[in-house]
């Protein structure tokens, strides 16, 4: 019985990279052995333990064979014979495919480090081809490294999509790679390595279709890039992907990715609301009170702060937009709205008369400034 650290473990370390998880590979056992070794079981599809002191994943080397379509269609074999080799031989890229051994050596079959030295994603074997969610994380990797595609990678990526494999992607796995994605150094190298081998189109065509209708997809991209540098959460930067879109279209992208509540709901806000946000340094004390209205800042000012930074990250006059705005919400908010709900008459007068003095607080507080 053989150990191997495989994975992003190795990568990240020859990478000079803090790791966070660690996996392992074992070559030469069985299961009944790790059980008897004091692993527990946790894998449902595969042979996959959990060490009894560090909790961290051991799995035994294994082969698979493709049979059917999607990422789910795969008959997995593990084996006290399969080698270390061959367990390797199925991971997607070189950088992926570097092992290190107890003694600290590395091994390395596919030149995955060379490929790490040159800045370069590139598959393993033709069996790449068989699982579509590979090209989503491709994409990633694209947008965690800045790496370069390998142009045999690239070309099989984009024959993947022309034999439909990218059609089998059930929405819960793209939006997981996805909000990875957006969540990485880069996140237009994503979406940019989705459109070079046309996956884009078949996972997202409403952001596609942004490449088609003039700046907007350059101008999207230009956009989430600077979310990273503000530190926007990943709801501000889908927002900011989805922005530019009619809200009908963010509907449809939001149904078609499963993506969850928080995240849509932000997005159709800054669909409707980004333009005039950006716009509101030169906006008066009604437009700026009927959009706090409309964007329910009351109940929800976290959230409005989230449209703020998808609507203004990369607005050249973002500071003085932002200040009216928070300028009108501060007076606003002032208003003690219980102290003019119990002085109405009547219970229909209460909305307009708290409308009204907010109005009026932000106008006198605009006029302050």
């Amino acid at each position: 019985m053989k150990v191997y650290a495989v994975g992003g473990a190795v990568r990240d370390e020859l990478l000079g990279l803090p790791v966070k998880d660690r996996d392992y590979v074992v070559v030469g056992a069985g299961p009944e052995e790790m059980v008897r070794l004091g692993f527990k079981p946790v894998g449902k599809d595969f042979p996959v333990f959990l060490h009894p002191q560090t909790h961290e994943e051991y799995a035994l080397a294994r082969t698979e064979r493709k049979t059917g379509r999607g990422y789910h269609g795969f008959a997995f074999h593990a084996a006290p014979d399969v080698t270390l080799e061959q367990d390797l031989t199925r991971r997607d890229l070189t950088i992926n495919a570097i092992a290190r051994d107890e003694r600290g050596a590395i091994i390395d079959p596919f030149n995955g480090a060379a490929d790490l030295k040159a800045g370069v994603l590139r598959h393993v074997s033709p069996a790449f081809a068989e699982d579509p969610v590979r090209i989503l994380r491709v994409a990633r990797f694209a947008a965690r490294y800045g790496f370069a595609i390998a142009p045999e990678t690239q070309a099989l990526m984009r024959n993947m999509v022309k034999e439909g494999e990218a059609d089998a992607l059930v929405a819960e796995r793209v939006w997981q790679e996805v909000a990875l994605g957006l969540m990485e150094k880069k996140p237009s190298r994503m979406f940019e390595a989705l459109r070079e081998c046309g996956a884009l189109d078949r996972v997202m065509p409403e952001i596609d279709a942004l490449f088609t209708s003039g700046e907007q997809g350059v101008e999207t991209l230009h956009a989430l890039d600077a979310a990273v540098q503000a530190g926007a959460s990943l709801e501000a930067r889908f927002a900011v992907l989805a922005r530019s879109l009619d809200p009908i279209a963010v509907e449809a992208l939001a149904d078609r990715l499963r993506a969850p509540a928080a995240c849509r709901d932000l997005a159709l806000l800054a669909a409707r609301h980004a333009n005039l946000i950006a716009d509101a340094a030169g906006l008066d004390a009604e437009v700026l009170l009927e959009l706090l209205n409309t964007t329910d800042v009351w109940r929800r000012p976290e959230r409005f702060a989230e449209l703020m930074t998808a609507a203004l990250v990369d607005e050249p006059e973002a500071g003085a937009a932002r200040a009216r705005l928070e300028r009108a919400l501060r007076a606003a908010v002032a208003v003690d709205a219980g102290k003019i709900a119990q002085a109405a008459a009547n219970p229909d007068e209460i909305r307009g008369r708290i409308n009204a003095a907010r109005l009026e607080a932000v106008r006198r507080a605009l006029d302050a400034n």
